[in-house]
């Protein structure tokens, strides 16, 4: 098996989040008869190569089946529930970090995906990003170093970790 086939880890949402994204689909796909509508009226209108209304409509029905399938995969991929508990750092967890040995600079956020990130307030970092990766499966006490898009080399501490509670 080579590096590319391995799975990335399952995308952990809370219920509030889950149940808000399958809403969100379920309004999609609802709403897919109206955007067909629309580009039928459109398509009526006669010449669509300068027919504006045509291909707005055409890129929006473009937009929301890219959408559809996106949260169809997400969905049906998703750890779904209470945070996973665990012994080193994952996602689904609330981490508290200081910068560059200075234990002043503290940040706490959640590991997770940005979809839970309008049923929180916490800063949310994904498990993809290059700070998410750098601390995934550490423990409390560890120090990682990551480099930041920017370029620049950045060491953090993790100073404690707990599974969300939402």
């Amino acid at each position: 098996m080579s590096t590319t086939d391995r799975e990335a880890p399952a995308t952990w949402l809370s219920q509030d989040a889950h149940d808000r994204l399958q809403a969100e689909l379920n309004e999609l796909i609802a709403g897919r008869p109206v955007i067909a509508a629309e580009i039928n009226a459109r398509r009526e209108e006669g010449d669509l190569r300068e027919n504006g209304g045509y291909h707005a409509a055409r890129e929006e029905q473009g937009k929301q089946e890219g959408r559809i399938r996106y949260l169809q995969e997400l969905l049906r991929t998703a750890s779904v529930g209470e945070a996973p508990t665990a012994d080193s750092v994952a996602p689904g967890t609330v981490v508290t970090i200081h910068f560059d040995d200075d234990e002043e600079d503290k940040e706490t956020f959640l590991l997770g995906s940005r979809e839970i990130a309008a049923t929180t307030d916490l800063t949310v970092y994904s498990p993809e990003s290059a700070l998410g990766k750098a601390i995934l499966g550490t423990r409390a006490g560890q120090t990682v170093t990551y480099t930041a898009p920017s370029g620049a080399d950045i060491k953090v501490t993790v100073v404690g970790f707990e599974p969300f509670a939402g």
